[in-house]
Protein backbone atom coordinates (compact mmCIF):
# COMPACT_ATOMS: atom_id res chain seq x y z
CA UNK A 1 0.00 0.00 0.00
CA UNK A 2 3.05 2.39 0.01
CA UNK A 3 4.03 1.95 -3.63
CA UNK A 4 1.33 -0.17 -5.12
CA UNK A 5 3.73 -2.95 -5.76
CA UNK A 6 4.00 -6.55 -5.39
CA UNK A 7 5.39 -7.61 -1.77
CA UNK A 8 5.36 -10.79 0.15
CA UNK A 9 2.57 -11.42 2.95
CA UNK A 10 3.90 -14.29 5.31
CA UNK A 11 1.55 -15.62 7.38
CA UNK A 12 2.28 -17.82 10.74
CA UNK A 13 -0.30 -19.26 13.48
CA UNK A 14 1.63 -19.66 16.68
CA UNK A 15 0.61 -20.66 20.09
CA UNK A 16 1.44 -18.28 22.93
CA UNK A 17 0.87 -20.07 26.31
CA UNK A 18 -0.05 -16.33 27.88
CA UNK A 19 -2.83 -15.15 25.35
CA UNK A 20 -3.70 -18.58 23.11
CA UNK A 21 -2.95 -18.76 19.48
CA UNK A 22 -2.46 -15.76 17.38
CA UNK A 23 -1.75 -15.00 13.24
CA UNK A 24 1.08 -13.35 12.65
CA UNK A 25 1.19 -11.48 9.56
CA UNK A 26 4.25 -9.85 8.06
CA UNK A 27 4.06 -7.81 4.98
CA UNK A 28 7.70 -6.67 3.02
CA UNK A 29 7.89 -4.80 -0.06
CA UNK A 30 10.98 -5.57 -2.18
CA UNK A 31 10.39 -2.46 -4.13
CA UNK A 32 10.14 0.61 -1.77
CA UNK A 33 11.48 -1.63 1.45
CA UNK A 34 8.56 -0.78 2.93
CA UNK A 35 6.84 -3.18 5.79
CA UNK A 36 4.57 -4.00 8.49
CA UNK A 37 3.15 -6.85 10.91
CA UNK A 38 0.02 -7.23 12.22
CA UNK A 39 -1.48 -9.97 14.80
CA UNK A 40 -5.26 -11.44 14.43
CA UNK A 41 -6.53 -13.66 17.42
CA UNK A 42 -6.93 -17.40 16.14
CA UNK A 43 -7.86 -18.37 19.13
CA UNK A 44 -11.68 -18.12 21.64
CA UNK A 45 -12.32 -14.94 23.43
CA UNK A 46 -10.95 -15.48 26.94
CA UNK A 47 -13.33 -16.00 29.88
CA UNK A 48 -12.10 -12.42 31.13
CA UNK A 49 -11.16 -9.03 30.06
CA UNK A 50 -7.19 -8.05 30.96
CA UNK A 51 -5.67 -4.93 31.86
CA UNK A 52 -1.49 -4.57 32.02
CA UNK A 53 -0.64 -1.48 33.85
CA UNK A 54 3.70 -0.91 33.67
CA UNK A 55 5.81 1.90 35.05
CA UNK A 56 7.84 2.99 32.04
CA UNK A 57 11.14 3.84 34.10
CA UNK A 58 14.21 3.28 31.56
CA UNK A 59 14.53 2.45 27.68
CA UNK A 60 14.91 -1.46 28.33
CA UNK A 61 11.04 -1.01 29.10
CA UNK A 62 10.37 0.80 25.72
CA UNK A 63 11.91 -2.73 24.15
CA UNK A 64 9.15 -5.03 25.52
CA UNK A 65 7.61 -6.99 23.31
CA UNK A 66 3.89 -6.00 23.20
CA UNK A 67 0.87 -8.35 21.50
CA UNK A 68 -2.32 -5.43 21.22
CA UNK A 69 -5.16 -6.84 19.71
CA UNK A 70 -7.39 -4.65 17.36
CA UNK A 71 -9.98 -4.70 20.27
CA UNK A 72 -7.78 -3.29 22.82
CA UNK A 73 -7.02 0.33 23.74
CA UNK A 74 -4.05 1.93 25.03
CA UNK A 75 -3.44 4.73 27.58
CA UNK A 76 -0.72 6.89 28.85
CA UNK A 77 -2.41 8.88 31.73
CA UNK A 78 0.35 11.89 32.25
CA UNK A 79 -0.74 12.85 28.11
CA UNK A 80 -4.21 12.19 28.12
CA UNK A 81 -3.70 10.20 25.66
CA UNK A 82 -5.63 7.49 24.59
CA UNK A 83 -5.42 4.77 21.18
CA UNK A 84 -9.09 3.94 21.16
CA UNK A 85 -10.06 0.03 20.52
CA UNK A 86 -10.90 -0.56 17.00
CA UNK A 87 -8.61 2.09 15.49
CA UNK A 88 -5.65 0.10 14.67
CA UNK A 89 -5.19 -3.34 13.84
CA UNK A 90 -3.48 -6.42 15.52
CA UNK A 91 -0.01 -5.45 16.75
CA UNK A 92 2.90 -7.41 17.60
CA UNK A 93 5.31 -4.66 18.74
CA UNK A 94 7.06 -2.90 21.39
CA UNK A 95 6.15 -0.43 23.53
CA UNK A 96 8.03 1.57 21.03
CA UNK A 97 6.11 0.34 18.39
CA UNK A 98 3.16 1.54 19.58
CA UNK A 99 4.35 5.26 20.53
CA UNK A 100 5.82 5.27 16.67
CA UNK A 101 2.71 4.29 15.17
CA UNK A 102 0.59 6.68 16.90
CA UNK A 103 2.89 9.61 15.58
CA UNK A 104 2.82 8.25 12.59
CA UNK A 105 -1.22 8.28 12.55
CA UNK A 106 -1.30 11.61 14.01
CA UNK A 107 1.38 12.67 11.03
CA UNK A 108 -0.72 11.37 8.25
CA UNK A 109 -3.32 14.26 8.09
CA UNK A 110 -0.72 16.88 9.57
CA UNK A 111 -0.18 18.73 5.54
CA UNK A 112 -3.75 19.12 4.81
CA UNK A 113 -4.46 20.23 8.58
CA UNK A 114 -1.83 22.92 7.70
CA UNK A 115 -3.31 24.37 5.03
CA UNK A 116 -7.31 24.39 6.56
CA UNK A 117 -6.09 24.92 10.17
CA UNK A 118 -2.99 26.30 11.43
CA UNK A 119 -4.11 26.68 14.95
CA UNK A 120 -5.29 22.88 15.19
CA UNK A 121 -1.97 21.89 13.58
CA UNK A 122 0.48 23.82 15.59
CA UNK A 123 -1.22 21.77 19.00
CA UNK A 124 -0.59 18.51 16.95
CA UNK A 125 3.34 18.99 15.98
CA UNK A 126 3.17 20.19 19.91
CA UNK A 127 1.61 16.67 21.04
CA UNK A 128 3.89 14.51 18.37
CA UNK A 129 6.93 16.30 19.81
CA UNK A 130 5.64 14.88 23.62
CA UNK A 131 4.91 11.58 22.62
CA UNK A 132 8.33 11.09 20.71
CA UNK A 133 10.35 12.52 23.90
CA UNK A 134 8.13 9.86 26.11
CA UNK A 135 10.74 7.36 23.84
CA UNK A 136 13.77 8.91 25.64
CA UNK A 137 12.15 7.83 29.14
CA UNK A 138 13.47 11.50 30.89
CA UNK A 139 10.99 11.41 33.11
CA UNK A 140 8.71 8.16 34.39
CA UNK A 141 4.99 7.50 32.47
CA UNK A 142 2.51 4.73 32.57
CA UNK A 143 1.50 2.22 29.70
CA UNK A 144 -2.03 1.08 30.09
CA UNK A 145 -2.95 -1.82 27.37
CA UNK A 146 -6.72 -2.63 28.53
CA UNK A 147 -8.39 -5.13 25.91
CA UNK A 148 -11.95 -7.12 27.27
CA UNK A 149 -11.00 -9.73 24.75
CA UNK A 150 -8.31 -11.09 27.57
CA UNK A 151 -6.12 -11.51 24.11
CA UNK A 152 -3.49 -9.20 24.65
CA UNK A 153 0.20 -9.57 26.32
CA UNK A 154 2.40 -7.06 27.65
CA UNK A 155 6.11 -9.13 28.27
CA UNK A 156 7.31 -9.76 31.50
CA UNK A 157 11.11 -9.68 31.12
CA UNK A 158 11.52 -11.21 34.34
CA UNK A 159 9.75 -14.27 34.16
CA UNK A 160 9.25 -17.22 35.83
CA UNK A 161 9.94 -14.16 38.58
CA UNK A 162 7.60 -11.34 39.19
CA UNK A 163 7.34 -7.92 37.79
CA UNK A 164 7.08 -5.29 40.08
CA UNK A 165 6.66 -2.40 37.25
CA UNK A 166 3.81 -4.38 35.52
CA UNK A 167 0.66 -5.17 36.80
CA UNK A 168 -1.60 -7.23 35.41
CA UNK A 169 -5.17 -7.23 36.63
CA UNK A 170 -8.49 -9.83 35.19
CA UNK A 171 -11.62 -8.84 35.33
CA UNK A 172 -14.97 -9.79 34.32
CA UNK A 173 -16.50 -7.69 31.00
CA UNK A 174 -19.32 -5.36 31.19
CA UNK A 175 -22.25 -5.93 28.95
CA UNK A 176 -21.58 -3.02 26.98
CA UNK A 177 -17.95 -4.43 26.60
CA UNK A 178 -19.46 -8.22 25.49
CA UNK A 179 -22.06 -6.40 22.87
CA UNK A 180 -18.86 -5.16 21.28
CA UNK A 181 -17.15 -8.43 21.01
CA UNK A 182 -20.20 -9.84 19.53
CA UNK A 183 -21.00 -12.09 22.93
CA UNK A 184 -24.51 -12.38 23.56
CA UNK A 185 -25.28 -13.49 27.65
CA UNK A 186 -24.77 -16.86 28.35
CA UNK A 187 -27.27 -18.84 28.96
CA UNK A 188 -27.42 -22.08 31.25
CA UNK A 189 -28.04 -24.84 29.44
CA UNK A 190 -27.76 -27.17 32.63
CA UNK A 191 -30.85 -27.23 34.72
CA UNK A 192 -30.94 -25.81 37.83
CA UNK A 193 -31.71 -28.28 40.83
CA UNK A 194 -34.40 -27.53 43.47
CA UNK A 195 -33.28 -26.87 46.65
CA UNK A 196 -34.30 -30.19 47.49
CA UNK A 197 -32.62 -31.67 45.01
CA UNK A 198 -29.03 -33.32 45.63
CA UNK A 199 -27.13 -33.36 42.40
CA UNK A 200 -23.53 -34.72 44.30
CA UNK A 201 -24.25 -38.00 42.63
CA UNK A 202 -25.20 -36.60 39.44
CA UNK A 203 -22.85 -34.93 36.07
CA UNK A 204 -24.00 -32.31 34.39
CA UNK A 205 -22.79 -31.83 30.90
CA UNK A 206 -23.50 -29.22 28.32
CA UNK A 207 -21.65 -28.23 24.85
CA UNK A 208 -18.99 -25.92 24.34
CA UNK A 209 -16.12 -25.23 22.45
CA UNK A 210 -12.15 -26.38 23.11
CA UNK A 211 -10.03 -23.40 24.64
CA UNK A 212 -7.25 -24.87 22.04
CA UNK A 213 -8.72 -25.95 18.86
CA UNK A 214 -12.39 -24.38 18.94
CA UNK A 215 -13.62 -27.72 17.95
CA UNK A 216 -16.76 -28.47 19.81
CA UNK A 217 -16.27 -30.43 23.00
CA UNK A 218 -18.48 -31.04 25.79
CA UNK A 219 -17.67 -30.09 29.27
CA UNK A 220 -18.93 -31.94 32.06
CA UNK A 221 -19.97 -30.18 35.79
CA UNK A 222 -20.02 -31.86 39.39
CA UNK A 223 -20.87 -30.46 42.82
CA UNK A 224 -18.19 -32.03 45.23
CA UNK A 225 -17.73 -31.83 48.81
CA UNK A 226 -14.06 -31.91 49.83
CA UNK A 227 -13.72 -33.49 53.25
CA UNK A 228 -12.50 -30.86 55.72
CA UNK A 229 -12.59 -28.03 52.93
CA UNK A 230 -15.98 -27.21 51.63
CA UNK A 231 -18.66 -27.97 48.31
CA UNK A 232 -16.68 -27.12 45.18
CA UNK A 233 -18.02 -26.96 41.47
CA UNK A 234 -15.19 -29.01 39.52
CA UNK A 235 -15.87 -28.53 35.63
CA UNK A 236 -13.70 -30.49 33.14
CA UNK A 237 -13.47 -30.16 29.28
CA UNK A 238 -12.27 -32.98 27.05
CA UNK A 239 -11.40 -32.39 23.38
CA UNK A 240 -11.80 -35.27 21.20
CA UNK A 241 -10.17 -33.19 18.02
CA UNK A 242 -6.57 -32.31 19.76
CA UNK A 243 -6.76 -33.90 22.87
CA UNK A 244 -6.96 -30.67 25.50
CA UNK A 245 -8.10 -31.25 28.73
CA UNK A 246 -9.33 -28.45 31.34
CA UNK A 247 -10.49 -28.42 34.85
CA UNK A 248 -12.05 -25.58 36.21
CA UNK A 249 -10.23 -20.82 41.57
CA UNK A 250 -8.43 -17.96 39.07
CA UNK A 251 -7.84 -16.23 42.15
CA UNK A 252 -4.94 -17.74 43.27
CA UNK A 253 -1.00 -17.28 43.11
CA UNK A 254 1.98 -19.40 43.56
CA UNK A 255 5.23 -19.13 45.23
CA UNK A 256 8.20 -21.32 45.18
CA UNK A 257 11.07 -18.85 47.62
CA UNK A 258 14.00 -21.39 47.33
CA UNK A 259 13.79 -19.98 43.05
CA UNK A 260 12.11 -16.44 43.67
CA UNK A 261 9.41 -17.66 41.62
CA UNK A 262 5.81 -16.46 42.20
CA UNK A 263 2.64 -16.72 39.75
CA UNK A 264 0.40 -14.26 39.64
CA UNK A 265 -3.93 -15.16 39.94
CA UNK A 266 -5.19 -16.32 36.81
CA UNK A 267 -2.24 -17.51 35.24
CA UNK A 268 -2.56 -21.14 35.33
CA UNK A 269 -6.45 -20.69 35.15
CA UNK A 270 -8.31 -22.58 37.94
CA UNK A 271 -7.83 -26.47 38.02
CA UNK A 272 -8.61 -29.38 40.33
CA UNK A 273 -4.85 -31.35 40.73
CA UNK A 274 -2.54 -32.62 42.11
CA UNK A 275 1.13 -30.69 43.60
CA UNK A 276 2.86 -32.62 40.63
CA UNK A 277 0.24 -31.41 38.57
CA UNK A 278 0.61 -27.91 39.21
CA UNK A 279 4.13 -28.31 39.35
CA UNK A 280 4.58 -29.75 35.88
CA UNK A 281 1.89 -27.21 34.53
CA UNK A 282 4.44 -24.36 35.47
CA UNK A 283 7.31 -26.37 34.11
CA UNK A 284 5.40 -26.58 30.76
CA UNK A 285 4.11 -22.67 30.83
CA UNK A 286 7.87 -21.46 31.00
CA UNK A 287 9.43 -24.16 28.76
CA UNK A 288 6.40 -23.05 25.92
CA UNK A 289 7.02 -19.40 26.04
CA UNK A 290 8.09 -18.15 22.95
CA UNK A 291 9.38 -14.65 24.29
CA UNK A 292 11.80 -16.11 26.82
CA UNK A 293 13.36 -19.17 25.19
CA UNK A 294 12.42 -18.48 21.41
CA UNK A 295 14.21 -16.54 19.07
CA UNK A 296 13.06 -13.33 20.63
CA UNK A 297 15.43 -14.27 23.91
CA UNK A 298 18.05 -13.48 24.88
CA UNK A 299 21.36 -15.78 26.01
CA UNK A 300 21.71 -14.78 29.01
CA UNK A 301 18.06 -14.86 29.57
CA UNK A 302 17.76 -18.29 28.19
CA UNK A 303 20.47 -20.08 30.44
CA UNK A 304 18.62 -18.51 33.45
CA UNK A 305 15.39 -19.80 32.38
CA UNK A 306 16.99 -22.98 31.76
CA UNK A 307 18.77 -23.30 34.89
CA UNK A 308 15.07 -22.35 36.45
CA UNK A 309 13.72 -25.03 34.85
CA UNK A 310 16.22 -27.69 35.91
CA UNK A 311 16.27 -26.78 39.37
CA UNK A 312 11.97 -26.69 38.99
CA UNK A 313 12.32 -30.34 37.67
CA UNK A 314 14.36 -31.43 40.75
CA UNK A 315 11.64 -30.91 42.83
CA UNK A 316 9.61 -32.15 41.37
CA UNK A 317 11.29 -35.29 40.86
CA UNK A 318 11.92 -35.32 44.90
CA UNK A 319 15.67 -34.86 43.96
CA UNK A 320 15.58 -31.40 45.99
CA UNK A 321 13.12 -29.65 48.71
CA UNK A 322 11.06 -26.44 48.34
CA UNK A 323 8.49 -24.30 50.23
CA UNK A 324 5.17 -24.14 48.24
CA UNK A 325 3.06 -21.24 48.70
CA UNK A 326 -0.56 -20.84 47.65
CA UNK A 327 -2.22 -17.35 48.52
CA UNK A 328 -5.31 -17.11 47.61
CA UNK A 329 -7.76 -13.63 48.91
CA UNK A 330 -11.05 -15.04 48.12
CA UNK A 331 -10.52 -18.37 49.99
CA UNK A 332 -11.41 -21.02 47.32
CA UNK A 333 -8.01 -22.82 47.18
CA UNK A 334 -7.06 -25.74 48.97
CA UNK A 335 -4.07 -28.21 49.63
CA UNK A 336 -4.90 -31.51 51.00
CA UNK A 337 -3.90 -32.50 54.10
CA UNK A 338 -3.04 -36.03 54.30
CA UNK A 339 -2.81 -36.50 58.05
CA UNK A 340 -6.67 -35.25 58.40
CA UNK A 341 -8.13 -34.77 60.53
CA UNK A 342 -4.75 -35.12 62.67
CA UNK A 343 -2.72 -31.63 62.46
CA UNK A 344 -0.12 -31.95 59.41
CA UNK A 345 3.37 -30.85 60.60
CA UNK A 346 4.37 -29.87 56.85
CA UNK A 347 1.55 -27.50 55.87
CA UNK A 348 0.39 -24.28 57.71
CA UNK A 349 -2.85 -22.77 56.83
CA UNK A 350 -3.06 -18.87 57.54
CA UNK A 351 -6.11 -16.97 57.16
CA UNK A 352 -6.06 -13.38 57.12
CA UNK A 353 -7.85 -10.09 56.57
CA UNK A 354 -8.25 -9.07 52.80
CA UNK A 355 -6.51 -5.80 51.95
CA UNK A 356 -8.62 -3.09 50.18
CA UNK A 357 -6.59 -3.73 47.08
CA UNK A 358 -7.52 -7.19 47.21
CA UNK A 359 -11.37 -6.57 47.53
CA UNK A 360 -10.92 -4.18 45.14
CA UNK A 361 -9.99 -6.88 42.53
CA UNK A 362 -12.55 -9.16 43.49
CA UNK A 363 -15.25 -6.52 43.02
CA UNK A 364 -15.97 -6.95 46.56
CA UNK A 365 -15.80 -3.01 47.34
CA UNK A 366 -18.86 -2.02 45.40
CA UNK A 367 -20.47 -4.92 46.26
CA UNK A 368 -23.82 -4.14 48.44
CA UNK A 369 -25.06 -7.08 50.99
CA UNK A 370 -26.99 -4.75 53.15
CA UNK A 371 -30.68 -3.98 52.86
CA UNK A 372 -32.34 -6.25 51.53
CA UNK A 373 -34.06 -7.83 54.53
CA UNK A 374 -37.22 -8.76 54.92
CA UNK A 375 -38.02 -6.29 57.40
CA UNK A 376 -35.99 -3.71 54.98
CA UNK A 377 -37.99 -4.61 52.10
CA UNK A 378 -41.14 -4.14 54.05
CA UNK A 379 -40.51 -0.91 55.13
CA UNK A 380 -40.01 0.74 51.80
Amino acid sequence: MNCFRNGVTRLLLTRIPFFKEIIVSSFSCASCSWSNTEIQSAGRIQEQGVRYTLAVTSRQDMNREVVKTDCASARIPELDFEIPAFSQKGVLTTIEGIIDRAVAGLEQDQPARRVMDKEVARKIDEFIGKLRQLKEVNSPFTFILDDPSGNSFVENPCAPQRDEALVVTHYRRSPQQAAVLGLEGEEVDAKLPDAAEDLRDEVLQFNTNCPECNAPASTNMKLVQIPHFKEVIIMATNCDSCGHRTNESETCSVEIPELEFELGMGALGGKFTTLEGLLKDIRDLVEKNPFTLGDSSTPSRTGKLQEFIGKLQDIIEGKAQAHFIMDDPAGNSYLQNVYAPDEDPELRVQRYERTFEQNEELGLNDMKTEGYEPEAASGR
